[in-house]
Order: C-alpha cells, then structure tokens, then sequence
C-alpha cells in the first residue's frame, strides 16, 4: 500500500511541476494588464517597449507561459534570434505539450540562424502532432524536407564563383532574364528603363562583350516586353507580352523570326493553343526551335504555376500545350523553363521540390525511355535561402549565367556569369554550323536538312537553311550522326559526325557545304515540257555517300546505310535518266589486289541493293579504285577513314 501511494505521489508531482506555470487564463488582472500595453505595443511595431512591457511582466511572474511566447515575437522583430529562441526553449521546457505551434515557430526561426539541422527535428517534432488541417500539414512536411536538405547543402557546399558580367552588359538599371545563341556570340537580355522594359544585344568580338544596343523595333515598342528566348541559331525569338488589347490573357507568349536583312519580323501573338485566358510567360526555345517550355498559372488569381511543353506539328502550327510530368511540376510554384540545346536537360525553377527553402533552381534530365528524370536541386550555395530568378546555360555546359541583386553591382539587378558544377551540367554537345552555296556559282542557297541519329536510327531533327543559306544544329555527344542537304535541282550533300563514345568536344564542326546542280539535260528528260538550256558545264565531281558503311573487310553492307542509299534510290527515281557510276576506294591497309578487289565488291554490292530497290541495272556501273585514289592521308586513322568512301557519278550531262 506504500508502495502505491509512493508512486502516486511521484506521478502527482510530476504533473504538477509539469503544469506549474501561468496563463492568460490563470493570471491576475494586475499583471494582464501589464501584458496587454505591451502586446498593444508590439501591434503598433514599437518592439522595444513591447519587449520592455514583456519583461516587467516576468519579473514580477517568471512562470507566465504565453509572455515568453510574445517577447519571442517581438525579439525576432528586433532581429534577436538567440534570445527569441531562449524564450520558445523556454515554453518548451515548462510544457511541451501547450501549445504545438511552438516547435513551428522555433524551426522558422532557426531556420533564419542557419540551423537547418535542429529546425527539421523541430518540424518532425511538430508533426508528431495531430493536424486539422491536411494542407497545412503538407506544406509543414515540406518546410521540413526543405530543412533537411538544406541542412546537408550546407554542409556539402559545390564551387560557385560568380562574375559580374561587366559595363558592355550592366548598367545602372536592373539586367534580369538572358539567352545566349548556341555558338556564344549573341546575349541577348531584358534592361528596365524606368517603368518599361526592353530587350537589348550584346555581340562578341574577339572574345569580349561589345557595348549592348537596344535591339529597337517592331519588338521593342513604348510597352513592357519581358522574358525572351532565342533559338540557338538566333533567328527566332519568344517572349511575354503582358496588357495588350486583344490578347487571350494576362500575359501572351509572343513570336518574330528574324528577316533576310537581319531585322526581327512583325511580332506575333502566338495565339491558340499556347496562349489561353491564363497567364503565359517564360518561354525556352529547343536548339531547332520546334519544341517550347512555358510557364502557366494555375489560375488567375493563384501564385503557383506549372511548366508546359508543346511542339510545331509539320503544318506550321502549335500542339496542345502539355503539362510536364511530376518530376518537375509539383503543388506549388514551378516556372522559368530553361531547356539546353542538348534536349537532355531542363532546368526550372521550383519551390515545391526540396530546396533552401523558398525557389530553388532545380534540373531534371531525360531518361533512356524519354521520360523525364526526378528533379535535382543543382545545389548551395548557387541556390540561397533567397527565392532565385533561374538560369541559362551555354552550349558547352560550362557556364551558368543568372542576374542578383548581389553587393557591388551596377543596379539593383546584373547578370553574372559562372563555372557550372560538373553535377549541374547538361550532356556534352557540340554543333554544326553550315552555310549551304551552289558548287558553281557559290551563291547561298536555301536548302532542306535532315539529321538521323545513327545509334537509335531516329531523326534528329529536320529543318532548313535561312535565307542566307545557314543553319545551326545541336549534337549530343556520344552518338552517331548522319546528315543530309538537298534542294530541287541539285544533288544531295552527306555528312557523318561520328561521336559515340566520346564525351567531351572542345570545337564545333564548321563546314561550307557546296551543291552541284543536275545537269540541265536530265531535268528536262524528267520534266519534257521544260525547255533545255545548253550553257557549258564544269566536269561533274563525285558525291561522296558518307553514310554508307560495311562490315570491316567486307563488302557486306551495315543495316546504318539503308537511310542514304534509299536517298540515292529517290533521286534515281525522280530523275529516270539519270545514269551513274559507282565508285568504290579504300585506305592502303592490305595489298593493293586486295584494296581493288574490296573495293569493286563494295561498289557492287551498292549496285546491287539499288536493283533491289527497282533501279535499272542498266542505269549504273561500279568500279574499285582500291586505295589508288585517296583524298587524305593514310598516316592516321581519321585520314584513313576518310579514304575508305563509296561515291557516285553521274556519267550523262
């Protein structure tokens, strides 16, 4: 019986310590009067005397529980952290148990001193707790993955040097929202001139930013115009209008293609189904300026928004924009859509993916079976407990570029540059860039591209020259790639980029691609009702099937030469009397009766795929030149790749 009462006495004064302490409730009117003026201090924003209030009312009771949940308010006010965590502690201590929210206001606040370590045990502490509200409690359970992340960014920092981008970029005016074109001689950026916001150009010259011009009109107009995107060939733009008479929302997504005289086009609504009675901002152009990410709000009147993707259909118009997945949307705010020119990587800002703990910049990279890879937070100190605008990155992938409002800069906003963490940067990729002329007259030419990639025999891309006969085409690396150049009235031109297994490419493939006319003679056999125009004519040259491939000493041809040789199958076809000749060469490894005799194989066997195709045997000869007719040297492996080659001829002209 002692022994019970014993216990009972110990659980009695257990609960009494716990509970031995004053409310609001429980407190005299003498001292809530006291509380009460510095309360209504502290409603005023006159934190000293509320605090002084506060304190005059623990002195005369140190046990009142709510006052130290007040001074705490003041305290932060006062930007006294660690006595305003003194008194949440405090009220802990005398019972843990009185008023939840407490664990939530002190992981707030510790989240202010950088504790980002005991402010996620507090949010766990805290959802220990039962909730009447489930979407309060998810945005806690967020805050506390944001707390835990943040927690081992810190302790794990990645190299982050940004520089200002200097007087030819930054003014004294705010510089925010920048592209760059893929081959990283045009910027082109957003410069706010009072209350209106135009777009200005920067070009490169001899490795240095030249002084930026305002890029003018029709674009620029006495209205805002704001988040632009460049294609990596630099000749369209994307971009946000907002409040313009007529328009479906808000703010529209706007389109100029750049003319022949290198003045930007008329702008244009981008209309249905990109725009809609929602807001429409923050466009990315793909590298070939088919496919564009966007931000959309959710509602009109809701802060949060989602990235949206949409690409051109082959008549010229728009698909219905689609939300993107999971992995990158999420609940909250997710918006400025940064796609690479490698089409392997997105980058975005998010704050509803684990970060800092306001809007992270975050990348999410495609997977093997197209789908979009869980999203990365690229890491601190590049993200900051600050909410972050986004980034562009350069084509390479080894420089970041964002604009800060960080000390020492020329405005309240610049653009800096940066070295990208090897963990933040996209596939490695290099490019073409191309200018297409005529073989004889070398006059540029508006010609069609085609791209397939060799090692998942998908297209690439199809596309066309501008104007001026130019194009530029991203390559992921680690692939091969065949290419094809054709216009009407001329014989195709074959490339072969081969870049599987190589990972890293310092210089971009630079060409001048030369067409050679059909002889007038074999147009007008395949079209009798033109008229033949007989003007002497150069020596047709041999086209050069870069594409076509066979087994390694043998003339069996490899399943990657079906693309090319059906092209050579169309042009037969579409000019029937036409003739050719097939050539076959080799490289000077093995005897010469060997070469000649693989060689002639080769060009036979080519012969004998296009007759297989119902092309006239009597329409083509093939030939072995053996490795009696290189074109480059066989002293390396490039050079002797380059000899091994299968062409044609055309012999009617």
């Amino acid at each position: 019986m002692r022994l019970v009462l014993t216990v009972f006495s110990i659980l009695f004064t257990l609960q009494a310590v716990g509970q031995d302490y004053v409310t609001k409730k429980t407190a005299s009117p003498k001292l809530l009067k006291i509380v009460d003026k510095a309360q209504d201090n502290l409603m005023r924003g006159e934190f000293e005397k509320a605090n002084t209030g506060f304190d005059k009312a623990l002195k005369q009771e140190p046990r009142f529980i709510d006052v130290y949940l007040y001074k705490a308010d003041a305290l932060k006010e006062l930007n006294r952290y660690e006595d305003a965590e003194d008194c949440y502690n405090k009220v802990i201590e005398m019972d843990r148990g009185y008023k939840p929210k407490v664990f939530y206001a002190l992981a707030k606040l510790q989240e202010r001193m950088d504790q980002y370590d005991a402010a996620h045990k507090n949010y766990e502490t805290f959802l220990t707790y039962p909730f009447r509200d489930s979407m309060f409690r998810k945005k806690i359970e967020r805050f506390s993955a944001n707390a835990k992340f943040a927690d081992n960014a810190i302790k794990n920092p990645i190299s982050f040097s940004p520089t200002n981008m200097g007087a030819a970029i930054n003014s004294g005016n705010e510089e925010y929202w920048p592209s760059i074109s893929i081959d990283g001689e045009t910027f082109i950026f957003t410069r706010r001139l009072g209350d209106n916001e135009d777009f200005f150009q920067s070009n490169k010259k001899n490795g240095k930013w030249q002084p930026a011009f305002n890029i003018g009109a029709p674009i620029n107009t006495p209205q805002n115009e704001g988040a632009q995107t460049v294609s990596a060939d630099g000749q369209t733009m994307a971009y946000t209008v907002c409040n313009r008479k007529g328009d479906f929302g808000k703010c529209d997504l706007y389109i100029s293609k750049k003319k022949e005289n290198g003045n930007w086009s008329m702008p244009e609504n981008m209309g249905r189904p990109i725009n809609s009675s929602l807001w429409e901002s923050q466009p990315s152009l793909s590298a070939d300026g088919k496919t564009i990410l966007f931000t959309r709000g959710i509602t009109n009147r809701s802060p949060d928004k989602n990235i949206y993707g949409s690409y051109l259909k082959a008549d010229g118009t728009w698909a219905k924009p689609i939300k993107m997945p999971a992995s990158i949307n999420t609940p909250y705010a997710d918006e400025a859509p940064f796609l690479h020119p490698d089409g392997q990587t997105i980058y975005f800002v998010s704050d509803g993916h684990p970060g800092m703990g306001k809007s992270d910049i975050f990348l999410s990279r495609k997977q093997p079976d197209g789908s979009w890879g869980q999203a990365e937070n690229i890491g601190y100190p590049i993200n900051s407990p600050d909410h972050e605008l986004g980034i562009i990155v350069s084509f390479d992938g080894k420089t970041g570029y964002f604009s800060s409002a960080k000390k020492g800069g020329s405005g309240k906003l610049d653009l800096y540059e940066f070295p990208l963490p090897q963990s933040a940067r996209p596939a490695p990729v290099t490019y073409v860039k191309a200018t297409v002329i005529d073989a004889e007259t070398k006059e540029r030419l508006t010609a069609d591209l085609e791209l397939m990639n060799l090692t998942t025999e998908k297209t690439h891309t199809k596309s066309q020259t501008n104007k001026n006969g130019e194009f530029i085409v991203s390559l992921p690396l680690n692939f091969d790639y065949s290419m094809n150049v054709s216009k009407t009235g001329y014989l195709f031109h074959s490339e072969n980029f081969a870049l599987k297994g190589i990972h890293s490419f310092d210089e971009p493939f630079l060409l001048e691609i030369e067409l050679q006319k059909i002889p007038p003679k074999i147009i007008a056999a395949s079209a009798p009702t033109k008229p033949v125009i007989s003007t002497p004519r150069p020596a047709p040259k041999p086209i050069i099937l870069k594409n076509v491939f066979f087994e390694t000493a043998s003339a069996e041809l490899l399943p990657i030469s079906i693309t090319e040789l059906n092209k050579l199958r169309d042009l037969l076809n579409e000019h029937p009397k036409m003739n050719i000749q097939l050539n076959g060469h080799t490289d000077n490894v093995g005897t010469d009766a060997d070469n000649l005799t693989l060689s002639d194989n080769r060009a036979k066997s080519v012969r004998t795929y296009l007759i297989s195709q119902n092309i006239a045997g009597h329409r083509m000869t093939s030939k072995g030149f053996g490795e009696h007719s290189p074109i480059d040297t066989n002293e390396t492996s490039e050079g002797r790749a380059n000899n091994r080659r299968t062409e044609f001829l055309i012999l009617n002209r």
